[in-house]
């Protein structure tokens, strides 16, 4: 159990973890110090000085080693003659701690008047602003006149390229460091550094290309000011004018939290839109942090199919109950793992009503083996992680980011694939060989408190695997909900040319819908975008994507969570659960509609159990993330 300590901060007696920082101590009690470099997943650097206080430590007798009293009995406290940084210095027992006091203020507005003496009235402009934490401290702390030369104000470079995702506003930058130590510290990546000294400090990128990192957008969110900003976002909407949605990222199967932030745009045609993603905490799966191909995955309707094929539903859905009756028990259900649970519920509910197969594609195999596993949280010392087969950083980079951590918190890390990748780096192990890896990681297996495998292959490499006994084996699925498939007792395919000659109801991505068309007789497809491949199938049902509905995913690691509606639906596309129950009632199957409905139907959960959250890790965030007030999720339990 960890030992407390107990300090007073402002009048307010409040007991934290031993070795927890003043700040974060504070924060506890309520009272927020003002910061810019400070984070609460980086090391403390005290660089800004933002977050000066009085601190004072009980007085002790050197000889005898006994507290020092006062004439009333209370501990004598020794104050330091300057102010410290709330940030560096760790809490000890009866500190006393002084945030508002006179000197205490005047320490805090004189450093904020040093960080505005050199900052541009970009306000009205800048992107950051009503998010901005130079503003907020502004009010707050600021003064209300300047005695700034506003003639001997400084200039930098403006719109500053530090890579084809990510532009930099030298002119605003407060050397805060934020930037750089994210990307050092909890990347490993250092593509960014400092250069030059005093007043001509400024941040530049250091790799080739610029800023290669598939972390990069996460610094835009943890930059205090406006100074780093997306190509994607940069002049696109003002944070106020914009709704926020929670979501999950559909983009692999980590199952990241997020928040789509949407608005009414012009450029296209009034609709609403997703104007940019934003990470939502969830220390479990995401912490505070998304991957840039999550951050920047395509919610346009470019390509988008508006209407079914026959142009009206009526006549779509009775066409495709038709040809699905008229193939009775030999009809295939096929799906990948871009659905939601709910879709992929109503669509196993039809093919076993009427004694069809329900299949997920799935070039990665052993899915009947992940559904005994747990989930793993913060691996440490004592655990060992084997990574095999494929590279986490291309196909699930928080997953990469995770097990890199792992190794810096003394996990023993196992890399065994055939081609180098960027998690090598961080490994104790590294191996080119995939049979060498299994028999390395049996040994040191044999000796760790907790085993993970996270495994990219076929149905052998998995059940090489799951003969290591992990305590979590997870499958590095190429799309978000393909562990809900396995979940709900879809067979795996891998090769559709068993498709031919078949009657097939297909729902799933461009290129399953395409592989389907090809392979099959006669294809019913349920897809988002019109292709050429949609174009041949025998009846086109135009679905929703998952911004424009709600429903559940199941990520890799076996958590339940729940996204919501962000936007309206394009033309006259439903979604995927309703069209299937509309083929279904053609065919005298009756399906639920109703996403709540649905959910209920297949699980022993509801949609309240996924909206459970932590007060606590809102204490985390510092400001930098969205506070995750929609729900964690559930993990499943292990299947016997």
């Amino acid at each position: 159990m960890t030992k407390e300590v107990t300090l007073t901060i402002d009048g307010k007696e409040v007991s934290v973890p031993a070795g927890s920082l003043v700040v974060d101590a504070a924060k506890k009690a309520g009272i927020d110090i003002p910061v810019f470099c400070y984070h609460p997943k980086m090391e403390p650097v005290g660089m800004c000085r933002q977050c000066l206080v009085e601190i004072g430590r009980p007085a002790f007798d050197r000889a005898t080693g006994e507290a020092v009293l006062e004439e009333d009995g209370s501990p004598k406290i020794n104050w330091g003659w300057k102010l410290e940084t709330s940030c560096t210095n760790p809490v000890s027992e009866g500190m006393v701690v002084k945030t508002t006091s006179e000197k205490a203020v005047k320490g805090q507005n004189d450093m904020l008047e040093f960080q505005l003496s050199s900052h541009p009235l970009d306000c009205p402009v800048c992107d950051k602003g009503g998010e901005c934490l130079l503003q907020d401290l502004t009010l707050a702390h600021g003064s209300a006149e300047s005695r700034f030369n506003f003639n001997e104000k400084r200039h930098s470079e403006k719109h500053f390229p530090l890579g084809d995702l990510i532009w930099l506003d030298r002119e605003r930058c407060i050397q805060c460091g934020r930037c750089v130590r994210f990307q050092d510290e909890v990347v490993g990546e250092a593509v960014l550094g400092f250069e030059e000294r005093g007043s001509k400090t400024q941040i530049m990128t250091t790799s080739d290309p610029g800023f290669d990192s598939v972390f990069a957008g996460n610094t835009t969110d943890i930059c205090p000011v406006g100074a780093l900003t997306t190509a994607q976002f940069r002049f696109g909407a003002r944070p106020w004018e914009m709704e926020a949605t929670a979501s999950v990222c559909g983009e692999c199967p980590v199952g990241c939290n997020t928040v789509l932030n949407t608005r009414r745009d012009a450029k296209s045609g009034g609709k609403i839109i997703v104007k940019r993603v934003m990470p939502r905490q969830n220390e479990a799966v995401n912490e505070t942090w998304i991957c840039d191909k999550g951050r920047f995955a395509d919610f346009s309707a470019e390509g988008r199919l508006l209407a079914p094929k026959p142009e009206e539903w009526t006549e779509a859905v009775a066409k495709a109950a038709e040809k699905l009756s008229a193939a009775k028990g030999d009809a295939v259900f096929l799906v990948d793992g871009s659905l939601s649970n709910e879709e992929l519920f109503n669509m196993k509910s039809l093919a076993d009503e009427v004694g069809g197969k329900a299949l997920c594609y799935s070039e990665v195999g052993g899915g009947a083996l992940t559904t005994k596993s747990g989930s793993y949280s913060k691996s440490g010392a004592g655990d060992a992680i084997l990574v095999i087969g494929g590279d986490l950083y291309a196909e699930a980079p928080i997953f990469w980011l995770r097990a890199k951590q792992a190794a810096d918190r003394g996990a023993k890390l196992i890399v065994a694939t055939e081609a180098e990748t960027r998690l090598d780096a961080f490994a104790t192990t590294v191996v080119r060989d995939v049979r060498k890896g299994l028999e390395i990681a049996e040994e040191v297996f044999a000796n760790a408190e907790n085993t993970v495998v996270l495994y990219s292959g076929d149905d052998a490499l998995a059940q090489f695997c799951a003969a290591l006994n992990p305590t979590s084996l997870i499958g590095v699925w190429a799309e978000a909900n393909t562990q809900g498939a396995w979940e709900m007792g879809y067979e795996a395919i891998s090769d559709l040319s068993a498709l031919k000659g078949k009657t097939v109801y297909v729902a799933g991505k461009d290129a399953l819908v395409a592989s389907a068309v090809e392979a099959a007789d006669f294809v019913v497809a349920q897809t988002v975008s019109m292709t050429e491949a949609s174009e041949k199938a025998g009846v086109t049902l135009a679905s929703q994507i998952a911004a424009e509905a709600e429903g559940t995913f199941t990520s890799a690691e076996r958590r339940v969570q729940r996204f919501f509606s962000a936007v309206q639906p394009i033309g006259d596309a439903l979604p995927g659960y309703v069209i299937t129950a509309q083929v279904a009632e053609k065919m005298g199957v009756t399906l639920d509609i109703d996403a709540e409905d649905v959910f209920s139907a297949f699980s022993d959960l509801n949609y309240a159990d996924l909206a459970k959250v932590s007060a606590e890790e809102s204490l985390l965030i510092g400001g930098t993330c969205y506070e995750n007030k929609q729900g964690l999720g559930v993990t499943l339990p292990a299947k016997a």
